[in-house]
């Protein structure tokens, strides 16, 4: 009963920290990573901001700059900038899909099918301004978390809410930027 009393009052005397109405619900769960954070969207531009040009890839067929090229064409789907197809997927397999990918907090398997649209092994096999592009990958994960994302669709979940464009945003950079070490 003592040790139930203590804990209580060690509970009560720790103050809690709620997410704004504005932020993410992803702010309650420090592993679910978003660029709806602050910290967590510069800790991609920074990760970004480490890759070379002769960075090697630990799966796939992109190379690095392939790689920033695709971040960038990805950011630009849902600031409508790009249209991309539609994954034929029916739809228990879409919500399914979406909420595996989203909100279980594993790592993303590599080689998932990219849409043609933005798979830069064929649209870029050879790339000029490594630099560029890398600026350009930084910039669109500033305007992503900007931007008016509700209801936009992704080409393999469907319509998202602007969290889960964001969320999406954090893994999907993560995901490349581990497949090249960073």
């Amino acid at each position: 009963m003592a040790a139930e009393s203590i804990t209580t009052q060690k509970a009560a005397a720790e103050p809690v920290k709620a997410p704004s109405a504005a932020s993410s619900p992803y702010l309650a769960f420090p592993f679910m990573r978003t660029l709806a954070n602050a910290d967590d969207a510069q800790l991609i531009v920074e990760r970004l901001n480490t890759v070379r040009p002769d960075d090697a890839g630990r799966w796939g067929r992109m190379n690095s700059h392939q790689m920033l090229r695709h971040l960038a064409g990805s950011m630009r789907v849902p600031l409508g900038e790009i249209k991309v197809s539609d994954a034929e997927v029916r739809h228990l397999q879409r919500v399914v899909l979406k909420w595996a990918a989203l909100y279980v907090p594993l790592k993303w398997r590599p080689n998932f099918p990219t849409r043609p649209e933005i798979d830069q092994c064929s649209l870029n096999p050879h790339l000029d301004d490594f630099e560029a592009d890398q600026r350009t990958a930084t910039v669109l994960s500033h305007r992503l978390r900007e931007a008016e994302l509700e209801g936009k669709r992704h080409s393999y979940f469907g319509a998202l809410t602007r969290a889960d464009w964001l969320r999406w945003g954090w893994l999907h950079a993560d995901h490349h930027l581990r497949q090249f070490g960073r």
